[in-house]
């Protein structure tokens, strides 16, 4: 039973989001076929999609987005001309300053309605240890999650975080509830692996759960060619890295404003999406790839070249002509000529070995064995990049489970195992998106183009190993009460735990220590 319970350990952790809690029965499904219970989630396609009741499509929301910005510039003109002093005519003394004041708060009111998050930023460069300000919380991290703590009243939600939110508990509740959870670890490496950044402006934060719903889900257990170029042609990726702002030199608009090319999106498939550092590719490449692209934008507010908020091909914005990418002429001149560099990119060899190791080093090990990565990389190749069988070559890999688990979960990872032990299906998805704030893993986003970081070092901190216990401690002290940490253990990691944890803690001093004390233990926090 021991080594099935190690197994099974490996299963939940390793590869799922943890065992849940009340009668689920996930750890003694695991321990008798470990492997079989992983891939079962394989076998169900439709579960990767998230098709929930009101979640709309990245056209809705973008008219939606467009129209409210619209409104919002709107009230700001016309504070600003409120604002604006009458000319002063010969003879006359000049405005009373008291007035100009009165006027000008006219326009700081304007201001204050308008969310910040509207102007476009460039993603944040702040270190994980020091996350962006938390947008979803009036209260901080440690507020939110003290039983009892009073509540400010809720400042009302703009259509911009309604969206945000609703798309997260979405994202959320799929997390919680599912059996095993490998799917949506899947769903989460290729966000992150093609992400962008919620924190770039309104249109981003109002796209990034429709981007992930639309361009990763359907293409987890499908081919990577298909999940790059539906990434690539997302409205959120082509304003994340802005694309809809690149002109082709010689096209016509390029002629006609004082605007260029801009190498952002390029240099970014080449270096973060496919080929990766060092994978063969020159600057030459980068900027004939972002020639290439020029024209791929989204039809905007007034809908002029498509339904406002979809993808679009501009070819008065495309530069013409043929371009050289990786030693190959790519001479059409419409959006098929970008579509075929895709395509190549995707069955590149520097492109499996680069997925491959980024597979193997999520899921195993920060230094996976090379075996691994060959042998994964070998079957990319071979299926014209299937990710499902991928995906089952990584769990058929004995490397795979004879692997200690040494990595730390993520902060994502962490606050959806406690959620599942638990059993606390969320409702709310503020104190999740509190607490992943305060962890340095704020939700879709990232500080930059490359995601968040997937190694011990970046989790294993001190500092946030102390974030860690702090929010461990405000859970047991809301839900301790309820729940016997010593059966919990028992479903956490049954004979695979050691006699360290165990001994720790049924010598706590209080059910609420014993239940901090166990979502710090090495079976919960290693993976």
């Amino acid at each position: 039973m021991a080594r099935d319970s190690q197994a099974a350990l490996v299963a939940l952790n390793r590869f799922g989001l943890g065992a849940r809690g009340g009668a689920s029965g996930d750890f003694l499904n695991a321990a008798s076929d470990p492997r079989g219970f992983v891939k079962a989630e394989l076998a169900r396609p439709n579960g990767v999609l998230l098709e929930v009741p009101g979640l709309q499509s990245t056209p809705a929301l973008g008219k939606a987005v467009f129209d409210y910005q619209f409104e919002i510039q709107q009230a700001r003109d016309a504070a600003a001309k409120q604002a604006a002093p009458a000319p002063a005519t010969e003879g006359q003394p000049p405005p009373d300053a008291k007035a100009q004041r009165r006027n000008f708060s006219l326009n700081s009111i304007a201001m204050e309605l308008a969310p910040k998050d509207l102007a476009p930023k460039e993603p944040s460069t702040e270190p994980p240890g020091k996350p962006p300000e938390n947008r979803d919380a009036a209260m901080s991290p440690a507020e939110a999650m003290r039983p009892n703590a009073p509540k400010p009243p809720p400042a009302p939600l703009n259509i911009i975080q309604k969206t945000f939110r609703a798309e997260a508990l979405a994202r959320l509740q799929r997390a919680v509830i599912a059996d095993c959870g490998f799917v949506e670890r899947l769903v989460v490496f290729w966000s992150n692996h093609f992400c962008i950044s919620a924190n770039k402006g309104g249109p981003a934060r109002m796209w990034a759960g429709s981007f992930e719903r639309e361009a990763i889900r359907p293409h987890v257990l499908g081919r990577f060619g298909d999940m790059l170029k539906a990434v690539e042609q997302h409205p959120a990726m082509l304003f994340f890295l802005d694309n809809q702002q690149s002109l082709g030199p010689d096209s016509r608009a390029g002629k006609n404003r004082n605007r260029g090319l801009n190498e952002n999106l390029a240099r970014e498939i080449l270096e973060l999406h496919t080929l990766g550092v060092g994978g063969g590719y020159s600057q030459d490449d980068v900027t004939a790839l972002a020639n290439i692209i020029t024209g791929w934008t989204y039809a905007g507010r007034l809908g002029q070249l498509g339904a406002p908020g979809s993808f679009v091909f501009n070819a008065n914005a495309h530069q013409p002509g043929a371009q050289r990418v990786m030693g190959k002429i790519y001479d059409a001149s419409d959006v098929t000529q970008g579509e075929a560099v895709l395509a190549d990119l995707a069955r590149h060899p520097s492109t499996a070995k680069f997925i491959a190791a980024k597979f193997a080093r999520h899921f195993v090990a920060d230094d996976p064995p090379p075996a691994l990565v060959a042998r994964l990389a070998d079957v990319f190749t071979r299926t014209d990049g299937d990710l499902k069988a991928l995906a089952t070559a990584l769990v058929d890999s004995d490397d795979a489970w004879k692997a200690p688990l040494s990595k730390m979960r993520s902060p994502y990872e962490f606050l959806v195992a406690a959620g599942r032990l638990l059993a606390q299906i969320p409702n709310d998805p503020g104190r999740y998106l509190a607490g992943l704030n305060a962890l340095g893993q704020p939700l879709w986003a990232p500080a930059g183009p490359n995601g968040f970081a997937d190694s011990n070092a970046a989790w294993a901190a001190p500092e946030g190993i102390k974030l860690r216990l702090d929010i461990s401690a405000q859970i047991a002290s809301r839900l301790a009460d309820g729940v016997d940490p010593r059966d919990l253990l028992e479903l956490v990691a049954a004979d695979a735990a050691s006699s360290e944890t165990r001994k720790t803690i049924e010598r706590a001093e209080s059910r609420q220590q014993a239940l901090a004390l166990l979502l710090m233990s090495p079976e919960f926090q290693r993976r």
